[in-house]
């Protein structure tokens, strides 16, 4: 009896055949093509007899001229697999380059509304491997617990390195040899008291450590991590209060001879033809107070935001006293950072080129904390 899933089978078959014989008709010789036609006609005739056995004895021969006609690529899925990574990264590569670009936040200049790395020192040893495991997949949170291996042993040298090709470690070299890695850059231990002898700010002698005494007993904070929409300010400029990421080369006092252009993301305060003037907390635009939300929220002092500030004591470009005022040129722009106290952005700096702008923040995609989503 011939069971219609065994009619299915056979006419998948079929047509499996019909595409071998269109794909290979003008490199297949002409009496295997030939054969194959007779052995379609020949399953089809079984069928109509519904007899299972006539079936399966006709598709014997045509499964066997089709392999001659197509015959199977040894390695096959190895090419197949190779095909799909290379479509992968090209699909990946030009969502890089015309649409979307990932951004990590490097410092604490947009704070509380944007989080850089933030390292804390701990009071105990790191919790377990599981808790550090879902705090680092949930908060981008990463643990340092070294203790000395040595008695009266001092930092020698402390240099970046690449943790696992992800995020920014340090190698901290000791006068005895001994050397460890962690999961926390060089600034970040700098803030942390971590330094080695006749580096600026830090020790003239090095502090030595005895054997079971932490060198290292903190957390960091891996800092938010941002699609960077790259599309949209080819058709409408940046406005102000847009969150914006642009390159550092040729901005003053930023670019470095020799290497690559950064990337900074700030709030853009200021656009062609804009006077600014910050008069503690308060940031006025034309002669107005700013009213936009994002600049208000600022000027609040509250939930962690410091408020738009002047010098303070420090050396500032533009806008170091509250009866200062700049206005912004022709295809520039003035970028501020949320957290003004502690931001080195347009006051210092001066103005951004138009053709710095990479594009706007739109998402924060990692880790998962209240930053997650569309960020304002």
């Amino acid at each position: 009896m011939l069971t219609p899933r065994y009619v299915q089978d056979s006419e998948t078959l079929i047509k499996a055949a019909k595409r071998i014989l269109n794909y290979r008709k003008d490199v297949a010789a002409a009496d295997q093509l030939a054969a194959a036609r007779a052995g379609i006609a020949k399953v089809r005739d079984a069928i109509k007899q519904r007899s299972a056995p006539a079936v399966k004895e006709a598709e014997k021969p045509l499964v066997e001229v089709l392999t001659k006609i197509d015959p199977p690529k040894p390695n096959s899925w190895i090419r197949d697999n190779v095909e799909l990574i290379v479509v992968v990264v090209a699909i990946a590569l030009g969502l890089r380059a015309f649409y979307l670009q990932p951004f990590k936040i490097p410092t604490g200049s947009m704070q509380p509304t944007l989080n850089g790395i933030i390292a804390k020192p701990i009071d105990g040893p790191a919790p377990n491997f599981l808790v550090q495991a879902f705090q680092f997949v949930t908060i981008g949170r990463t643990y340092a617990d070294v203790v000395s291996e040595e008695d009266n042993d001092s930092i020698a040298q402390i240099s970046a390195v690449k943790m696992k090709w992800l995020w920014d470690g340090s190698l901290i070299q000791m006068t005895s040899g001994k050397s460890y890695t962690v999961g926390i850059a060089p600034d970040q231990l700098k803030q942390l008291g971590v330094l080695p002898p006749f580096y600026e700010g830090g020790p003239v002698f090095g502090k030595k450590y005895q054997k079971g005494e932490p060198i290292v007993r903190a957390y960091a904070d891996l800092g938010d991590q941002v699609f960077v929409d790259k599309m949209s300010y080819n058709f409408m400029g940046p406005h102000r209060g847009d969150i914006f990421v642009f390159k550092t080369n040729g901005i003053r006092d930023l670019e470095r001879p020799g290497t690559p252009s950064e990337h900074f993301i700030k709030r853009l305060a200021g656009i062609p033809g804009d006077t600014l003037r910050i008069a503690e907390p308060n940031l006025f635009i034309n002669g107005e107070l700013a009213n936009d939300y994002v600049f208000k929220r600022v000027a609040s002092r509250q939930n962690g935001y410091t408020g738009y500030t002047n010098g303070n004591g420090n050396y500032m470009e533009y806008l170091a006293t509250p009866d200062k005022t700049v206005t912004i040129p022709p295809f520039s722009y003035f970028a501020l950072g949320d957290n003004s106290a502690n931001s080195l952005d347009s006051r210092y700096w001066g103005f951004v080129p138009a053709e710095n702008v990479v594009g706007r923040g739109l998402f924060v995609y990692w880790p998962f904390t209240s930053h997650w989503g569309f960020p304002r």
